[in-house]
């Protein structure tokens, strides 16, 4: 049985943070914004689909657009 708040998206941004702080990146020195990141029937392999303000994964992967779907805090350019 998983315990709920140890798993998924918080899970991953804490594994994230603890790899950005081993690494010795501060978070205050970029930019970030959360993308969608999965595939799609034009590119199987992992991509960045788009910026969760633009793009909504549960419509996508819904309507068989997209899957393996995942939001995912990228650091803007």
């Amino acid at each position: 049985m998983g315990k709920g708040y140890a798993e998924g998206p918080a899970a991953d941004e804490a594994e994230r943070r603890r790899d950005e702080l081993a690494a010795g990146i501060d978070e205050t020195e970029q930019r970030t914004r959360l993308a969608v990141v999965g595939c799609t029937p034009a590119r199987p392999e992992r991509h960045v689909i788009g910026w969760r303000d633009d793009v909504d994964p549960e419509a996508l992967f819904a309507a068989g657009e997209a899957w393996g779907i995942r939001v995912e805090r990228r650091a803007v350019q």
